[in-house]
């Protein structure tokens, strides 16, 4: 089986901004403002405005985190 080779950072970038629209439109759905999403996930809010604007790559420690404060699972994302 052929190595697909690693995205360019033009594929990097669109991906990162397709899921902050994702995040900030379950964000929303769920009701909650940066603050309350940030508060509720021990994070800041300038972090999660990074990461929906697809300025900041997530660790995957804050996407648990973000994950618990919305309560839903974000593989779909």
């Amino acid at each position: 089986m052929p190595l697909t080779p690693p995205p360019d950072d033009d594929e990097i970038n669109s991906r990162r901004l397709a899921f902050g629209d994702r995040l900030r439109a379950a964000r929303r759905e769920a009701g909650l403002t940066q603050n309350q999403l940030a508060e509720r996930a021990g994070l800041d809010r300038a972090q999660i405005s990074e990461i929906e604007r697809g300025y900041r790559d997530a660790r995957l420690s804050t996407l648990m985190r973000i994950e618990g404060a919305l309560g839903s699972c974000l593989s779909w994302l």
